[in-house]
C-alpha cells in the first residue's frame, strides 16, 4: 500500500515535495492544501486534487503524512503544532535559534494526538546537522566550520526587496576562497563571521530612487549585511530574469581534528553539496523524512522527532536484505 501524501503550501517547496514524491515507487500524492483559491492552483499530478487548508482536518484519515511548506518566521510555528494533533507531518523549519521551543509545541501536539512530527528536515538543518553530528562524535577534540554557497539566499533576497525603490533582487552568499582553503589544510583558523562568507546583491530598482541611499540601505542593514563585505549591482529586470531566475545553492561543513596520544595526527572531514535548484533538493530530503515518520508511528511511536533520532534504514524503500547486500 502506498504512503499518502498531503502537502499544505504550494509554493517553491511544494512543487518541489511533488516531484520528489513522483521518484517514491511507495508514495503517492493524495491531496494539495493552499490558502488561496484551489481553482487558482494548478498542481502537476493528475490523480490528485487541491483544496483549501480548511478541509485539511476533514481529510485527516486519508493522508497518511502531512508536508508543511510553509515558512519559518510565522507559518510553520503555528501550523505544524496546529496539524500534528491530526496528521504526522514533516517540516523544515530552518530558524536554528528557536529549534527547542519550536520542538517542545510539536512534541506535546504530537504525544497527545499519538502521532509522528518530524521538525527541521532539509539540508541546514537537516543533512549538514547529521554530518555535524557524526564528525563530533567521532573527532571529540576538533573545530567545526560551516560554509555556505554560492547560492541564493531567499531571505536576503526578501529584505532586500523591502526597501523602498527596489523592485526585485537576489543575494548570493559566497564562501571566501582564502578562509575555505586555510580550514581544508587543517590550519583551524579563528574565522569572523565576515571574514568566512562575502555577499553579492543584484537589485532592480524603480525609476527615479537615489541607487546610491539603496546601496548604503543594503551594506548597512543589521543583521544581513552590516558585517560582510558586500557588493551591488543595479541591473534591468529583463537581466535578472534571463541570468537570475535559479535558486541554486551548497555548502560545506568541515571538522577538523587531532587524534593519538599526543595529538600527533591530524584529520578533516567534509561533506559539501552543489544544489542546482535549492527548494528541490530540500524537498527530496523532507519525502525521504517522511517515509520515516510513517513507519515509526505505524510502530505505535508518536511525539517530535528530528533527524537526529531517525535511523538512516527508515528512510530508504530498500529492505535491510537490500541494505545490507548492496549498500554496507
Amino acid at each position: 500500500m502506498s504512503i499518502r501524501i498531503g502537502i499544505l503550501g504550494y509554493g517553491n517547496l511544494g512543487r518541489g515535495v511533488e516531484c520528489a514524491v513522483k521518484q517514491n515507487p511507495d508514495m503517492e500524492l493524495a491531496a494539495v492544501f493552499t490558502r488561496r483559491d484551489p481553482a487558482d492552483v494548478h498542481i502537476m499530478t493528475e490523480t490528485a486534487k487541491v483544496y483549501h487548508v480548511d478541509e485539511a482536518v476533514k481529510m485527516k484519515d486519508d493522508i497518511d503524512v502531512l508536508i508543511l511548506c510553509g515558512g519559518s518566521a510565522t507559518d510553520l510555528p503555528k501550523q505544524t503544532p496546529e496539524f500534528a494533533q491530526y496528521f504526522n507531518v514533516v517540516d523544515s523549519f530552518d530558524t536554528h535559534a528557536k529549534i527547542p521551543e519550536h520542538f517542545a509545541d510539536v512534541d506535546a501536539a504530537a504525544k497527545k494526538s499519538g502521532k509522528i512530527g518530524l521538525i527541521s528536515v532539509g539540508w541546514d538543518p537537516g543533512m549538514f546537522s547529521l554530518n555535524r553530528l557524526y564528525a563530533n562524535a567521532i573527532l571529540p577534540e576538533g573545530t567545526d566550520y560551516t560554509f555556505w554557497g554560492k547560492g541564493v539566499s531567499q531571505g536576503h533576497s526578501d529584505a532586500v526587496r523591502r526597501i523602498d525603490g527596489v523592485v526585485d533582487a537576489r543575494q548570493y552568499t559566497i564562501p571566501v576562497e582564502k578562509a575555505l582553503s586555510a580550514v581544508r589544510n587543517g590550519e583551524n583558523p579563528a574565522l569572523t563571521t565576515g571574514e568566512k562568507h562575502t555577499r553579492e546583491v543584484f537589485v532592480v530598482a524603480e525609476d527615479g530612487p537615489d541607487k546610491e541611499k539603496i546601496e548604503k540601505e543594503i551594506k548597512t542593514m543589521p543583521n544581513y549585511f552590516d558585517e560582510y563585505e558586500t557588493t551591488v549591482h543595479f541591473i534591468s529586470e529583463e537581466q535578472m530574469k534571463a541570468e537570475h531566475a535559479g535558486l541554486p545553492h551548497g555548502g560545506f561543513v568541515i571538522r577538523t581534528g587531532k587524534t593519538g596520544w599526543e595529538q600527533e595526527h591530524s584529520h578533516v572531514i567534509e561533506y559539501s553539496l552543489k544544489l542546482d535548484s535549492n527548494p528541490e533538493f530540500t524537498s527530496s530530503v523532507i519525502v525521504a523524512y517522511a517515509r520515516a515518520a510513517y513507519r515509526l508511528n505505524r510502530e505505535g511511536q508518536s511525539g517530535c522527532r528530528t533527524v537526529f533520532d531517525i535511523a538512516p534504514a527508515y528512510l530508504t524503500v530498500k529492505s535491510p536484505e537490500e541494505l545490507r547486500k548492496h549498500m554496507l
